[in-house]
């Protein structure tokens, strides 16, 4: 977006919707499918978080994220790499799309409703015995399995149909001068999607509840309502995305989307396999940054929310309170991410790449440091001062760390987002298709995973989360300091590729 946006569109169209008439037929499939995988996203969010944690604590996740997470999401990102070796990037989306669809249903219809007898229960107290009771949430992971599963599942669909098959087709389609006004309209919308998820969630629960029962059979009734409506949805995002590619591009410059890696590699150059993506992203300095700012956010946000979870969980043990209560927090961070996203693309032309890349660290910084200052303040003075002030300490405690995961998703998803995948945008096709593979589809996984294993460590030797968050946050604190680096140096060699550019496409600052 230049600087002459607001006599281009007018002070209120600018912040709204800063598109070009004949930029929409372009813009608003990309939205629909945005749309729907979002809305996906949010629905499989709070409902894995609702299922593990009211089932097994807070304490399961680390041990998922890295015992099934991990090798999942490298596994995923192999067979990635093969299919798009395979067959076209468009072909590449409805097959990926179909088998997560896949997935939710079998479990849902299936796995869950025997997830009891399912249960390895012998093996399991087996377990019990001979490991440590740090380690109780390795063996909850290994009993609960179908719960598990769709965790796994779920995760899997933010990092490998949102952030790669999504926003790798964005960066595809979208040139340079186009997306700070194309990417700070698609926050609003995925915002949009989050609200409407949300509340739908909200409402198909308390429709089951106006119906009586006992809690695990309204809890039961919504989850199945709540799949069903995924699988429309996922299949609206099929159709979306066929529709755009048949209808809208159908140019010579996407026909890179339209052709394998095999034969884009007899027309241009050798395709690389998955090993050699790796390789080519460890000998560029450029996507060592990326990489780098995508495994520390995936870090700090994990170590953060696990802790904040765990208190979440004694508050409300019930599944469906849990499950409202995330949907209510989902709705506030995709309210404060549309007010975000609305001046992002301002900031982003007035102050640059670099200012608008660093907003994610500092927010998360101090809003992290604000949630663990008052949980050990809570901690330390917190019975006698809020007998004081009318409120229970776990009830602020819980307010608190939901007020920082909110600010902080809110300037993930409408400035973190964006940033990064501009990012990607001047690289080639080939260091986009399969450089974002290795760092979004393994990357983000590796994050996870290593505030995953920190927590496991420290539950080895504290046992509970609650004595092990000093040592949490002192470690969160350092990863941000590495963040911030990572983002500078980004933001330089971004300009450098960018600047030859300037006098041919509206400028973007770093």
């Amino acid at each position: 977006m230049s600087s002459t946006a607001d006599s281009q569109f007018g002070t209120f169209r600018s912040f709204f919707w800063p598109i070009h008439h004949f930029e929409l037929k372009k813009i608003i499939p990309m939205i629909f499918i945005l749309f729907f995988i979002c809305f996906n996203y949010s629905i499989v969010r709070n409902v894995k978080d609702t299922l593990v944690v009211t089932a097994s604590g807070a304490q399961v996740i680390p041990f998922i994220k890295v015992w099934v997470m991990l090798p999942s999401a490298v596994l995923l990102t192999i067979f990635y790499t093969q299919l798009c070796n395979r067959f076209s990037q468009e072909k590449v989306f409805y097959i990926i799309v179909s088998l997560f669809l896949a997935g939710f249903a079998l479990f849902t219809y299936v796995l869950y409703p025997n997830r009891v007898m399912l249960q390895p229960t012998t093996s399991a107290t087996t377990l019990a015995t001979f490991l440590p009771e740090g380690m109780g949430g390795l063996i909850d992971m290994y009993r609960n399995w179908p719960l598990t599963i769709f965790y796994v599942m779920s995760e899997l669909w933010g990092s490998m149909v949102l952030t790669v098959l999504f926003w790798g087709f964005a960066n595809e389609v979208t040139k340079l001068h186009e997306a700070p006004r194309f990417y700070s309209v698609f926050p609003m919308w995925f915002n949009a999607a989050t609200i409407t998820a949300s509340q739908v969630s909200n409402w198909v629960n308390w429709s089951y509840a106006a119906d009586g029962g006992s809690q695990s059979v309204i809890w039961d009734g919504t989850l199945s309502a709540l799949v069903f409506l995924l699988l429309i949805s996922g299949v609206g995002s099929m159709v979306a995305f066929w529709w755009t590619n048949r209808y809208i591009l159908t140019g010579h410059d996407y026909d890179d989307l339209h052709m394998s890696a095999t034969t884009v590699k007899k027309e241009k150059k050798n395709s690389l396999s998955f090993r050699e993506s790796f390789s080519y992203v460890s000998n560029s300095k450029y996507l060592i940054c990326i990489a780098t700012v995508v495994v520390a956010y995936n870090l700090v946000i994990n170590l953060v929310e696990v802790v904040w979870k765990d208190q979440l969980r004694n508050l409300l043990p019930n599944p469906s309170d849990y499950n409202n209560y995330m949907n209510n927090v989902m709705t506030m961070t995709a309210i404060v991410s549309t007010l975000m996203a609305l001046v992002m693309s301002k900031i982003l032309n007035r102050y640059g790449w670099t200012f608008t890349a660093m907003i994610t660290p500092i927010v998360m910084g101090i809003t992290s440091a604000g949630f663990f200052f008052f949980l050990f303040f809570n901690q330390s003075f917190g019975d006698a001062f809020f007998a004081f002030a009318g409120a229970t300490p776990l009830f602020l405690a819980v307010l608190c760390g939901g007020a920082q995961n909110c600010l902080s998703k809110a300037s993930k998803f409408s400035v973190f987002d964006a940033t990064k995948e501009m990012a990607y945008i001047p690289l080639s096709h080939e260091s986009k298709l399969k450089g974002k593979a290795a760092i979004d589809g393994v990357g983000s996984r590796l994050g996870k995973s290593g505030g995953s294993l920190i927590h496991q460590s420290l539950l080895m030797i504290f046992v509970t989360i609650n004595a092990s968050a000093p040592y949490v946050a002192g470690i969160l604190l350092c990863a941000i300091v590495f963040w911030i680096f990572a983002v500078r140096s980004l933001g330089v060699q971004f300009k450098e590729i960018t600047a030859p550019k300037a006098d041919k496409l509206e400028p973007v600052n770093a």
